[in-house]
């Protein structure tokens, strides 16, 4: 019988494929753009990780997200130090959500307050793409902008608290697949993660639009 972990895996894969060839990501690992569509990616992030990071604290008694409220795992201090360095010290004065950000973002935050196991859906999404293809991103942007190695600019890709980054996924998926739902839960948990794919495609789109590879 296919784990949990894997049956999410598997289901969301052409959504998770769409989000990592979007034509913004490419265009970024490709060293096409400049470092202001970097920083610009990295406002966004900011976004996201606050409607993750602020509802965390209410659901780390529930027995269904709890599990998963790891803080070796956040990532809002570390973006704020990034944008410290990409944006300067007045950094939130300029600190802008574009309109599917903010969907995704809202999408985030209402999971957290009303229905565990979509906030579930989320944090896998997230966190497990920033622990395998982020370092992908980070080691494009330390090269091709010149940021210190696992420096200010990147630090939000690098999980200090978590040597074994192999290790840490391995558990984290046997936490998914003892999650105590029943299969129509699960099957909802698999829909909002295809759904959460969906709404990044939609921000690198946006991104694409503000930053085409002519400008």
């Amino acid at each position: 019988m296919e784990s949990f972990s894997a049956l999410i895996r598997t289901a969301s894969h052409e959504q998770h494929r769409a989000a990592e060839t979007s034509t913004f990501m490419s265009d970024l690992l490709g060293g096409g753009l400049g470092v202001d569509a970097f920083a610009r990616y990295t406002e966004q992030l900011w976004f996201l990780y606050e409607a993750l990071e602020t509802g965390a604290g209410r659901l780390a008694s529930d027995p269904v997200a709890g599990p998963f409220v790891r803080p070796e795992l956040f990532r809002l201090a570390s973006l704020e130090r990034d944008l410290g360095h990409l944006r300067g010290r007045q950094w939130r004065s300029t600190l802008t959500p574009l309109p599917a950000t903010r969907a995704y973002a809202d999408r985030v935050r209402e999971c957290a307050a009303h229905w565990p196991g979509g906030y579930v859906a989320h944090h896998y999404t997230r966190y497990l793409g920033d622990l395998s293809g982020g370092q992908i991103i980070r080691d494009r942007a330390e090269r091709t902008w010149g940021f210190a190695k696992k420096g200010d600019g990147v630090r939000f890709y690098v999980f200090e608290r978590i040597p074994n980054p192999a290790a840490f996924k391995r558990g984290y998926r046997q936490t998914l697949d003892a999650l105590a739902v029943d299969d129509l839960e699960r099957q909802r948990i698999v829909t909002e993660c295809k759904a959460a794919f969906a709404l990044n495609t939609a921000v690198f789109g946006a991104l694409g639009e503000e930053f085409p590879l002519s400008a």
